[in-house]
């Protein structure tokens, strides 16, 4: 059975039976165990500054995709996120009415689009500062070398159970 077979099989699981337990006994000492641990206290770690702001899980992507400081268009944004039309157009309304960003028409085509306040960017640079402390944190005590090696198989794992 394929990775991606087991995945979705257990992702529909509700009881393990004894004899299908999900992961063997020793699996905390696994680095797959602290990979899954490690991301889910980094992510809960970035969603603290969001939150501090009134802001939701996802903005935090908003405000990156609208780092340049002539904004960027609805669709960049759409792209950038994955977000429908509807949705997008909710979370911008939102994020308009909390003083984050501005909507306004973008490049010379002045197609629909938002830019960051200045309240915004400020919330934005505090984001960025803890993805960076978050990631000196992970990566620290590594030479350049092996956080290559390492930024390369976690892209290969990515990769694999993205299939």
């Amino acid at each position: 059975m394929a990775i991606n077979d087991m995945i979705e099989l257990q992702s529909t699981w509700t009881h393990y039976p004894r004899y299908l337990s999900p992961m063997p006994s020793n699996a905390v000492n696994t680095t797959l165990y602290h990979l899954i641990d490690a991301g889910h206290l980094a992510r809960h770690a970035m969603l603290v500054p969001l939150q501090a702001h009134g802001l939701e899980a996802g903005d935090d992507a908003m405000l990156f995709g609208l780092s340049k400081p002539k904004g960027a268009t609805e669709n960049t944004l759409r792209q950038l996120t994955g977000l429908g039309i509807v949705a997008l157009d909710a979370r911008l309304e939102r994020l308009d009415r909390l003083g984050i960003l501005d909507r306004l028409a973008i490049g010379s085509k002045l197609l629909p689009g938002a830019r960051l306040t200045d309240k915004g960017r400020e919330i934005a640079d505090l984001l960025a500062d803890n993805w960076r402390q978050l990631d000196e944190a992970l990566i620290g005590e590594l030479d350049e070398k092996n956080r290559k090696q390492l930024r390369k198989i976690l892209k290969r794992f990515v990769r694999l159970l993205s299939l």
